[in-house]
């Protein structure tokens, strides 16, 4: 992706931004008039940064790129999170000059052992772009085959989107898909001329009305921790906070684990599913992805 382009995904991200937002929500008195588009107009953003409606439109079109102290001002105006506002960020300072082919990414073995160790917490590793570099029994259990997948299709947003069972494994699948976009999103901020990400996305933008229209709206999000519902089909329903715990020696490689308050149902059910997992699994078959592009 040159800069030129990345300067135009910056620009539908800020008009994406100013769309979602009211004259009230920023302070602004409501005139009455009729408005043609919903949110803000490009000249309220410009008055409320303190920049001129001409530099915000040459912004939006992409044909200029912004200092440090107008996207500050931006950032703060459209009432950015701190998950759009690095997103910002890594728009308006990406340019041309990463390299288009990146090398095999692995597990790390630190992280592998890890994995190992954990036999009655769901854990797997994800890597550049959400693919899943490694997991232990019983995140395969808990969530799908990985190791019966292709190298290439073990990647958590395609598996939201491709795999059928997922939908229904998950209580709020919308909420969760909608998540992954945002975070896919960020991921193609961080590495704009990734081709397997772009590939990706299209393949996802043509097989799915949700991913393509999700992914049209430009949300972003660096979602690290949280609470899901699923509902299992061997031991039912599992209340499970994740985690993601970033490698120190490899940032593009995380850690995510799935765990239950003790002495409540889900825990004992977990057990129960390590147990069923132990009978059912193939030991011959790899916990880590030896071929990931």
């Amino acid at each position: 992706m040159s800069s030129r382009a990345h300067r135009s995904e910056l620009g539908d991200f800020l008009k994406a931004r100013r769309a979602e937002l009211s004259p009230q929500q920023v302070g602004l008195p409501e005139t009455g008039s009729h408005r043609r588009v919903p949110g803000l107009r490009r000249e309220e953003v410009a008055q409320l940064a303190a920049i001129s409606t001409d530099y915000y439109t040459r912004l939006e079109q992409g044909r200029i790129a912004a200092s440090a102290p107008v996207l500050s001002a931006l950032a703060r105006v459209l009432q950015l999170d701190d998950g759009q506002r690095e997103y910002l960020s890594e728009l308006a300072g990406k340019d041309a000059t990463r390299p288009r082919r990146r090398t095999r990414q692995t597990v790390r073995s630190s992280l592998q052992r890890v994995l190992d160790d954990l036999r009655f917490t769901p854990a797997f590793v994800l890597g550049r772009r959400m693919d899943v570099l490694a997991w232990n029994p019983l995140a395969a259990a808990l969530v799908t085959d990985f190791a019966q997948l292709p190298a290439k299709h073990r990647n958590y947003v395609r598996l939201l989107f491709t795999e059928p069972h997922m939908r229904t494994l998950y209580a709020d699948w919308e909420s969760v898909a909608r998540t992954s976009v945002a975070l896919l999103r960020h991921e193609a901020a961080r590495y704009p001329d990734d081709q397997h990400l772009t590939e990706l996305v299209g393949e996802l933008s043509v097989r799915d009305t949700d991913f393509r229209q999700w992914w049209a709206e430009h949300h972003v999000a660096n979602q690290r921790i949280g609470t899901k519902t699923l509902h299992h089909p061997v031991v039912g329903e599992l209340t499970l906070d994740w985690d993601t715990l970033t490698c120190t020696n490899d940032p593009d490689q995380h850690l995510v684990t799935w765990t239950a308050e003790p002495d409540t149902p889900t825990h004992d059910r977990l057990r129960i599913l390590a147990s069923w997992a132990a009978q059912h699994t193939d030991t011959t078959e790899p916990t880590r992805d030896t071929h990931t592009h």
